[in-house]
């Protein structure tokens, strides 16, 4: 006799409690964020994408991988109790480790640079982090090489404490396959996922998960004019939370079907249009993947369902993408995008200064081997 899989009481009543909105600790509220569907001016409305609100945790997106690194860190014993959590960070990544360390009971060191926007850094130490800013770039890895390496000073320090690793930890991979049941589970079929690309843990976590249930689903990247992930060489990068001037470890290359590159003014178009039309945006990943999602829904047949992940909301850029001095100061207002990207052949012979794309995508260390 086949018999059902048991229900724990328990587990029931969980469930039931977050339906209702009811948490019994912080960590709990993160995960099942809504999904908005997004139209015009990005797209026509029949051909709208799916934006999935990760801003709708406690601090964003990363409190998934946050949470999930320091669970699986405490379980093999890598991470003691009441240890230092140190980790490099631009913004969201902190919040998330913050939120564990409240939770989990661990101090916590947040490595980070002068791009880090203040109202972060304040909200970052009422959140009980202890932030730490690196004052001089890393002569060939910039900002995140700078930020890496004052790590590493500190847990030579402190032999006790543990350093997640966000770019290379497999467990910020796998941190991602709730997000992907959660989209399958509100959209069911999908044909394209839209991501952000930083250190590669939730394009590759997300699109693992729903090939399970479509093999032919098109992963689309979209990476910051700068950024090296790509092979496009190394120059200042404004936009924070995706781009990378090192080579982050969990980024699956082969899991693309092609890659784009927006730059900042095109971004904050993007954050202050959705803001406008669709009372929801975020920040420099929001506005990128929203420009691109758009064009993958009026260039895709009407059927295609399109999901595109908006990692963060926008409360942390209130004095940049949402500052008009700040975009003055930098040039970024007044300018629309084009309709559609530029196109290159080969990241690696192209330099490119706006949005651009490429069906090519290359492992820069591939290319270097």
């Amino acid at each position: 006799m086949n018999h059902a899989p048991s229900v724990h009481t328990s587990d029931v009543l969980l469930t039931r409690q977050h339906r209702l909105g009811r948490y019994d600790r912080p960590g709990t509220m993160v995960g099942n964020t809504p999904v908005l569907r997004i139209g015009a001016p990005f797209t026509a409305d029949e051909r709208g994408f799916w934006a999935k609100l990760e801003g709708s945790n406690p601090g964003g997106m990363k409190d998934r991988p946050a949470m999930h690194m320091v669970e699986r860190g405490r379980a093999r014993g890598a991470l003691r109790p009441g240890a230092r959590i140190v980790e490099s960070t631009s913004g969201t990544l902190g919040l998330g480790l913050a939120l564990a360390g409240t939770v989990y009971e661990h101090p916590v060191t947040l490595v980070t640079d002068p791009g880090m926007e203040p109202i972060l850094q304040r909200m970052l130490s009422a959140f009980g982090a202890d932030v730490e800013l690196v004052t001089e770039p890393h002569p060939d890895g910039g900002w995140q090489q700078a930020r890496r390496d004052r790590v590493q000073q500190i847990l030579s320090a402190d032999p006790h404490a543990w350093y997640p690793d966000q770019y290379n930890n497999p467990d910020n991979v796998e941190a991602y396959r709730p997000l992907a049941r959660e989209l399958h589970a509100q959209l069911g079929h999908i044909d394209v996922l839209v991501c952000s690309v930083g250190t590669g843990g939730h394009s590759a976590g997300v699109a693992r998960v729903l090939r399970e249930f479509n093999p032919d689903l098109r992963l689309v990247g979209v990476d910051t004019i700068g950024s090296t992930i790509f092979g496009q060489p190394a120059s200042a990068r404004l936009m924070r939370g995706l781009g990378s001037s090192i080579f982050p470890g969990n980024v699956d290359y082969e899991a693309f079907s092609e890659v784009h590159w927006v730059a900042p003014a095109e971004a904050v178009w993007a954050c202050r249009t959705l803001a406008a039309t669709h009372y929801a945006s975020g920040g420099w990943s929001v506005g990128a993947v929203a420009l691109v999602a758009g064009w993958a829904a009026r260039t895709s047949p009407a059927d295609t369902t399109i999901a595109a992940v908006f990692p963060d909301g926008p409360q942390r850029y209130f004095d940049t993408v949402y500052n008009d001095d700040y975009c003055r100061g930098h040039g970024l207002l007044d300018i629309t995008p084009p309709d559609e990207p530029a196109v290159i052949d080969d990241p690696c012979t192209a330099v490119v200064t706006s949005w651009t794309r490429s069906t090519r995508v290359v492992d820069p260390l591939a290319v270097l081997r």
